[in-house]
């Protein structure tokens, strides 16, 4: 078991990491995952095991250092260098954003770089990668991130936003004069000791790469897809890196690892709980930077990250030391990571928090007119209505729509048609001047009425 106390023998070691690595092998061929990485630091030691292939095509085996698209957990990077800056004075973490920013000075939102950071900037999601793709980060912030944009006033609630870190991409090569890679290369994954890889990017260390892949788990088929992410969107989802990498990060922000990156009262800044922040069915709270996972009396910080075809997960416990790291190259490594997290702690004595529950706290609420209507995030639309059976229903972007079930206390779950499965969804939200329900919260995005239906 890794324990504080007393250190595994070697004989011990290497048993858990027998045993470990021979579940996530099989949890991988349950789930239809080519390749995946495990990475767990505890009682003073990091395991790695890994399985599988980096491509289902190649057959090329997967590695410990072999480098995983990480999509979103790209941001706690961009983040960690944002607050490295805060650290040198250059930037202070309630500064408006459009101080730092030149696209953002006149027409930008009113909002503060903790409030990016947080995603409660009120920013929206951001456009599809394939509309972007010719876009320069500056273009992009002009375009899609003005005060005309917001989905709820700056500071009032919790909506993730990727233009948020195109943002704070852009604020970061302002200040530095670099840009965003040669920053975070530099100022962040040369002390790490990470060897850079990025998306969409030639040259630069060698180190093994994987792709993503889709699985039908009807057919059983697996095949490679690409990655799409436009260049202006590197600052929110850009980084390539293996499950060791992302341990060390974690391990950094704890004041542990071969480095001490932040100064420890930012560190812990980074994971503070920002006020307004409610990312629904994302996490249990957001810092700037950070989501949040309340574990018994301890909030352990982290983040998700999928890129097309890729699944990865970082946690951490402040109170112990422990962190974990996972990549899977295919999207259903989310399925097999919440049910490998349920058999880590019987493993290796490290218990990662559940996710978010569902809330079912409040009964089921009759279908009403206040819920319908069309809510917009950026060129996202919603359409809320009625359905065919008398319960409320939901379209995202003209597609069929699915039962949506509404509880009393405005929360909702979203309903799987062919199963009747019950996903959790998010939450409709009450204008505070007038209660009536002006916004709704999808996946922690949110979305502003703008007509009824």
């Amino acid at each position: 078991m890794l324990r504080p106390t007393p250190a595994p023998s070697v004989e011990e070691r290497s048993k858990i990491r027998r045993v470990l690595g021979d579940r996530l092998t099989a949890l991988a061929r349950a789930h239809q995952v080519p390749g995946a990485q495990l990475a767990v630091h505890g009682g003073g030691m990091t395991l790695a095991v890994e399985t599988g292939v980096l491509d289902a095509d190649t057959g090329e085996p997967c590695t410990a250092d072999a480098a995983v698209p990480i999509g979103s957990i790209t941001k706690a990077y961009t983040a960690t260098v944002v607050l490295l800056l805060v650290a040198d004075g250059d930037v202070e973490l309630d500064d408006r954003l459009g101080d730092h920013v030149p696209e953002l000075r006149r027409a930008g939102p009113p909002c503060t770089v903790r409030q990016v950071l947080s995603h409660t900037a009120g920013l929206p999601s951001g456009p599809d990668s394939d509309q972007v793709a010719s876009l320069t980060a500056a273009r992009y912030l002009l375009d899609h991130c003005t005060d005309r944009t917001l989905v709820m006033p700056p500071g009032t609630d919790f909506s993730y936003s990727n233009a948020g870190y195109v943002a704070a991409g852009r604020l970061i090569e302002a200040v530095t004069g670099m840009s965003w890679q040669e920053a975070v290369r530099s100022v962040l994954l040369d002390p790490l000791g990470t060897v850079p890889s990025f998306l969409g990017t030639a040259g630069g260390p060698h180190r093994p790469t994987a792709r993503g892949h889709s699985a039908n788990q009807a057919t059983g088929r697996t095949r490679p897809v690409r990655q799409n992410l436009a260049p202006a969107e590197a600052a929110a989802g850009a980084l390539r890196a293996s499950a060791l990498d992302l341990v060390a990060l974690g391990r950094a922000h704890l004041g542990g690892g071969a480095t001490e990156l932040l100064p420890r009262e930012l560190a812990e800044e980074m994971r503070r709980p920002v006020p307004g922040a409610d990312p629904g069915v994302l996490a249990d709270g957001w810092g700037p930077g950070w989501a949040l996972f309340r574990h018994g009396d301890t909030l352990w910080f982290g983040h998700d990250g999928n890129a097309q075809g890729t699944s990865c997960f970082l946690r951490a416990d402040p109170a112990t030391g422990a962190v974990v790291g996972f990549t899977a190259n295919a999207g259903t490594g989310t399925g097999l990571w919440h049910e490998l997290t349920d058999v880590l702690g019987e493993i290796t004595g490290v218990r990662v928090p559940p996710t978010p529950a569902p809330r079912h706290r409040a009964t089921p609420m009759a279908a009403t007119s206040q819920c319908t209507g069309i809510y917009l995030n950026g060129d996202i639309e919603y359409q809320v209505t009625i359905g065919d059976g008398g319960g409320l229903a939901l379209s995202v972007d003209g597609d069929l729509p699915a039962p949506l079930l509404c509880h009393d206390d405005l929360t909702c779950d979203l309903v799987d048609p062919s199963s009747g499965r019950r996903l959790p969804g998010g939450r409709f939200v009450r204008d505070p001047r007038t209660g009536a329900v002006d916004r709704i919260q999808l996946s922690g995005r949110m979305a502003r009425r703008s007509a009824l239906v």
